[in-house]
């Protein structure tokens, strides 16, 4: 894996079954906060049964890795520190281009009443401690060709009018989870977190089925 300067390694692949799946299978290579993201999926998934639809190039669809050691041990029954840390580096970077977002539980961002990311979260476990975190993010940042059947989609290009790189945008989104996940060194980081996270939470009153 090729190197940044931001933390983690990025490897980006022209098109992978799943980002998950493809960091599963070299997660023994990678140290802690490292991704792979592929400008295209053939078999990108959502929660439950849902694919995620992204136009190959257009979007970011990659998958982080968290590694929980030392001061950064978590247990099983604090899992939802993962959403918070993950959820709210997504919000950080949405308002760093001057869109305001939310966090709709358990782990998708919406902007107003449209979805613009999504997350799919698989945990490690070893007895009640979560040894690693594998993190899907499917991020619209370019999209405008949207298939029928889905209620109420939203990008960043059609939020602000630009057109971004993915490549450009996934080094600074990198370094907004990686900025939140340094929050689980101490108690206090993590109480943030949660008190954050419950800050920008909604639920829908009646979820789609």
């Amino acid at each position: 894996m090729e190197p940044t300067d931001r933390g983690g390694h990025i490897l980006w692949l022209e098109s992978a079954d799943s980002t998950n799946s493809e960091l599963r299978r070299r997660m023994a290579g990678c140290d802690n906060l490292s991704v792979v993201a592929a400008r295209g999926q053939t078999a990108g998934r959502g929660q439950g049964d849902h694919r995620w639809h992204s136009t190959p190039g257009e979007n970011l669809t990659f998958s982080i890795l968290y590694r929980f050691e030392g001061p950064f041990a978590l247990a099983a029954s604090d899992a939802l520190l993962i959403t918070q840390v993950t959820t709210l580096g997504l919000r950080d970077y949405l308002l760093g281009h001057g869109v305001q977002a939310r966090i709709k539980w358990p782990n998708d961002i919406w902007v107003g009443d449209r979805k613009i990311c999504g997350i799919l979260i698989e945990n490690i476990l070893e007895g009640n401690r979560i040894l690693a975190g594998i993190v899907g993010i499917g991020l619209n940042l370019n999209e405008t060709d949207w298939p029928e059947e889905l209620p109420n989609p939203v990008s960043l290009r059609e939020l602000t009018g630009r057109r971004y790189s993915p490549e450009a945008e996934l080094p600074v989104l990198q370094d907004g989870l990686r900025r939140r996940f340094g929050r689980l060194a101490d108690a206090d980081g993590r109480a943030s977190l949660q008190e954050e996270f419950g800050k920008y939470m909604f639920r829908l009153r009646e979820e789609p089925k």
